[in-house]
């Protein structure tokens, strides 16, 4: 798949060299040539290198609850706090009950806020940090960043349904420093669209560290009548220093029976088709993506509803086995990603765990269906609805796993990922060879000369020339390079 809009910063790789002038006559500079050290440059003002960051990247449908106090404690369980991670993206279904009021009807950001106070808590009372009393703040766009809170109070007053419990809110600049406050963990963004949501946590001490810039929404509806929010997708793209990522929190169409599957495929297509980061007036002077495909690094996830192609019986065999292996043979959802299908090309890890849907019912561990006689109850083939791939170089699947949560019909599920980021630097050698050639070409001896536009230009021409050769004052270019670096 094409990677558009890729920023890519080159790595200064030419030698820098310089001398003094003499100011003798033409005789003394013919012998300060012959010791005369030119390099040529690079255009690009920057130098860029890699650092590495883990990402969380967790989804789980919730079955239409709200989240109550005593789920903390399966929160933390999932977010795996013991091993923790520099960014959280939590992607939830179902945080309300997809009933026609929550779906025709307006926004609601009750239950959303609800869920950004319990991930909040859990983030940081892990880590001995107050969490601040949330804030709703609601913007009249989908793109949007952050600013403190000294800032937000100054504009209270926000329509719209796009959710930040903390008081930042919307801003053009780019942010390279914040201010230290109690949490370790600080909401990036977040959307809700009816019952599908993304929520993006990054420590605090990376918001110092690295330049977070361009973070922007955009949800998708493709469920009834293929425009209505019951089934789609929100998405948050962002970009780290010199590297973009774009978190896709997804919900698809359901169904066991034959055929339900391109439904899915044809979601999963609007979704790469209609999303769309625009640009705007408010967005820093650094280009950013437009697409999905744009990205550097690409997360999806959510509650991808694909099935097995497998009898109920004989699925449940191999269930009682453990036998994922072959239970994996009969996946849709590896079949799309292996035989030109919608998600070919992007990776997911091996699957080791036992499928993750449909449970009977909220505290039990039984798969629905499957007890001949048993009235009220809906016949489903487990399958693994809940998944998390990837797209992008730089990205390391360090754990996949599902958490054990008896709060839904759904089982949680999460996946560690180490990635590199660029990190862009300004080229301190380039700007400081700019320096020292204005000051060579500002010296006394062109000062002096009869046409001084001429002998600037002659002397720029037998700099360049002398480079080839003079490679024996390599080493007095590596003392000034590491000067001027210094």
């Amino acid at each position: 798949m094409p990677k558009w809009f890729k920023r890519k910063s080159k790595r200064a790789v030419d030698l820098y060299q310089t001398s003094e002038l003499s100011d003798g006559n033409e005789d003394e500079s013919d012998e300060y040539l012959d010791e005369m050290l030119v390099g040529s440059m690079e255009s690009d003002p920057c130098t860029s290198n890699t650092n590495e960051l883990r990402i969380f990247v967790g989804t789980w449908n919730v079955a239409g609850r709200s989240p109550i106090g005593s789920l903390a404690v399966d929160l933390d369980e999932w977010l795996n706090l013991k091993d923790a991670a520099d960014i959280y993206v939590l992607g939830f279904q179902e945080i309300v009950p997809l009933k026609t009021r929550t779906v025709i009807g307006a926004e609601d950001p009750t239950e959303a806020t609800n869920w950004n106070r319990l991930i909040g808590k859990t983030l940081n009372d892990k880590h001995g940090c107050p969490w601040l009393t949330p804030m709703v703040t609601r913007f009249s766009s989908d793109n949007y960043n952050y600013v403190p809170a000294s800032e937000a109070d100054r504009r209270a007053s926000f329509s719209g349904h796009t959710e930040i419990p903390i008081p930042w809110r919307e801003r053009s600049r780019t942010v390279r420093e914040m201010p230290k406050v109690g949490s370790k963990y600080k909401l990036m963004a977040s959307k809700k669209m009816v019952g599908v949501f993304i929520s993006v946590w990054m420590k605090d001490e990376l918001l110092r560290k690295y330049c977070i810039s361009n973070v922007k929404v955009c949800s998708v509806a493709c469920g009834i009548m293929g425009y209505l929010g019951n089934k789609g997708s929100v998405s948050v793209s962002m970009a780290i220093d010199g590297t973009s990522f774009c978190f896709i929190a997804a919900h698809l169409a359901s169904g066991e029976k034959k055929g339900d599957e391109g439904r899915r495929n044809h979601q999963v297509s609007e979704i790469f088709k209609r999303t769309v980061f625009p640009s705007s007036s408010r967005d820093d002077d650094n280009p950013h993506p437009l697409t999905i495909l744009g990205h550097d690094r690409i997360f999806w996830f959510g509650d991808l509803n694909y099935r097995l192609y497998l009898e109920d019986n004989l699925a449940r065999q191999l269930i009682k086995k453990q036998d994922w292996r072959a239970l994996q043979e009969f996946d849709q959802l590896r079949r799309e990603k292996e035989y030109d299908g919608v998600f070919q090309g992007w990776k997911e890890g091996d699957i080791e765990f036992a499928p993750t849907y449909k449970y009977s019912q909220a505290n039990c561990n039984r798969y629905s269906g499957g007890l001949p006689g048993r009235s009220g109850e809906k016949q489903r083939t487990p399958a693994w609805c809940d998944r998390i791939l990837w797209y992008g170089k730089g990205v390391k699947q360090l754990s996949y796993f599902r958490s054990e949560s008896k709060f839904s019909d759904h089982r949680p599920v999460s996946a560690l990922f180490s990635t590199q980021i660029e990190v862009v630097k300004p080229n301190t050698t380039r700007l400081g060879l700019q320096s020292i050639f204005s000051t060579i070409l500002s010296s006394d001896q062109i000062g002096k000369s009869r046409d001084g536009d001429q002998a600037k230009s002659t002397l720029l021409s037998l700099m360049v020339r002398d480079i080839e050769a003079s490679p024996r004052h390599a080493k007095f270019v590596e003392k000034i390079t590491e000067s001027e670096c210094s």
